[in-house]
């Protein structure tokens, strides 16, 4: 019987037997959350620079190439692994791009056994950003944003990693758990406290104060 993305079967067995149909099928299947994942995560320095496709299409041919490996990698679900391939992609696109500014710890955020590829506090306040739309607030937003991530940047990184996983790129509980290294319900807690903290930040910036009430 032929399979198809709708009928995956056992996707991870066939991950794990090293099966590439399977993993083009995985990939296809997560496209959209691994794009806007890149999306959000890519440094604004190489925004017009960088496509998103072309950096997914590196990660996909770096998971082909992992694909045998993904047994002894075993990871909690076939979008972790394919989420931390294009992670590991996105850092090399950012080391190739920028060189030496990438040694500006302010850059890339460690975390237990991991490496984000920036300074999640500038992700953050760029999407937050976003969402001003009046002619005064456009007017501000370069100011804003940067006084933003310098705010957000005080709050401990791994509360900034889990706002971006639970908000931005909508992963749940778990995956942010499995992502963070922490258990289910310590991540729980920290998004919690990390969602009142980012509310008392953002209370203090002109325009912010409906975003503060729903975030």
């Amino acid at each position: 019987m032929t399979r198809t993305i709708d009928d995956p079967g056992d996707l991870r067995q066939r991950l794990r037997d090293g099966d590439e149909q399977a993993l083009a099928e995985s990939f296809l299947r997560h496209r959209e959350r691994l794009w806007g994942i890149v999306h959000f995560r890519l440094d604004s320095r190489l925004q017009g620079r960088v496509d998103p496709e072309d950096v997914l299409q590196d990660a996909y041919l770096n998971a082909t190439q992992r694909v045998g490996h993904y047994r002894e990698d075993s990871p909690a679900s076939e979008f972790l692994w394919l989420r931390m391939i294009v992670i590991q992609t996105l850092i090399d696109v950012h080391r190739t791009h920028l060189g030496a500014q990438m040694r500006d710890a302010r850059r890339e955020v460690p975390m237990p056994g991991r490496m984000y590829p920036q300074a999640t506090s500038a992700s953050l306040a760029s999407q937050l950003i976003g969402h001003l739309t009046s002619p005064s607030q456009v007017a501000m937003r370069a100011e804003l944003s940067d006084q933003l991530a310098q705010a957000i940047a005080q709050m401990d990184s791994l509360d900034q990693e889990i706002l971006a996983l639970r908000n931005f790129e909508e992963l749940s509980n778990h995956e942010a758990a499995a992502i963070l290294g922490i258990q289910v319900n310590a991540a729980s807690m920290r998004y919690v406290r990390a969602l009142k903290r980012l509310q008392e930040i953002l209370s203090r910036f002109p325009g912010f104060c409906e975003e503060a009430h729903h975030a």
